[in-house]
């Protein structure tokens, strides 16, 4: 009787053997997992940031210095509707338009404006001029879209823009100064929020509008975020920068 008993104990612990090791197993892989996921984030969160940061900054001063040093800034503005600005035609696909200075995202806050929105654009190159809209200073809507959280997280603080902050985009043809309105949220689906006059189809523009447009909320991509800006004024060039970008530009080598 006791053979048979010691003899059940050593069958019971050998069937147990299989199962603990299954389990330590299932273990090592789900830590594994978590560990992989950590590090996704991590990257998805800081080094896409980090890597893209520089490669935006090189596109910055790339520009600024293909268009050369700026004239020193002039005494005045010209008046709004003094003269009518210059647009350039839209450009190719991956072409740097320009640089965009929004102050509310910090002093030295600047960006290259890139055609296109595909991921190699708006992952590497910052702020993506949607294709067949309008360019800085024509009549119409110079629609452009950026990240929030990865890829240099170029629109973090777009919820943050005030009715009356300026918004101002540098081209070859001159500096570009755009007043905030209004934000809303809206469905992915809402491509009207692109048109000429957004949101009213078959409008004609008769101003000048700047569409920016990101992921909504700041870690999701279920709704786009948009905030609208009218055309206030523009300088040439030759002006200089506006007072309020004057340091941010010469740090950009634009200047």
């Amino acid at each position: 009787m006791l053979e048979l008993e010691q003899g059940s104990g050593r069958t019971a612990r050998g069937r147990r053997g299989p199962v603990l090791r299954t389990v330590q197993v299932a273990g090592e892989l789900l830590m594994t997992a978590g560990a992989i996921v950590l590090l996704f984030v991590a990257w998805q969160l800081w080094w896409t940031n980090v890597a893209s940061d520089a490669r935006q900054l090189e596109v910055v001063h790339d520009f600024a210095r293909g268009i050369g040093a700026a004239a020193p800034a002039a005494p005045g503005l010209p008046a709004a509707g003094a003269a009518e600005p210059d647009a350039a035609p839209e450009p190719a696909e991956g072409a740097t338009i320009g640089i965009l200075y929004v102050p509310r995202f910090g002093a030295g806050y600047t960006r290259p404006i890139v055609q296109g929105t595909t991921p190699a654009v708006l992952d590497t190159l910052g702020i993506g001029h949607y294709q067949g809209t309008a360019m800085p200073g024509a009549a119409g809507n110079f629609a452009v879209a950026g990240h929030r959280q990865t890829h240099g997280a170029v629109l973090d603080h777009i919820d943050a823009l005030v009715p009356g902050d300026r918004i101002y985009v540098q081209t070859r043809e001159g500096y570009y100064v755009y007043v905030f309105r209004n934000s809303q949220t809206v469905l992915p689906s809402r491509t009207d929020v692109l048109l000429p006059v957004p949101m009213r189809p078959g409008a004609a523009p008769t101003e000048s509008y700047l569409t920016m447009t990101s992921c909504n909320p700041r870690f999701g991509s279920e709704e786009r975020f948009v905030a609208y800006a009218l055309l206030e004024r523009w300088q040439p060039l030759s002006a200089g920068p506006p007072a309020e970008i004057s340091r941010a530009a010469r740090a950009a080598g634009a200047g």
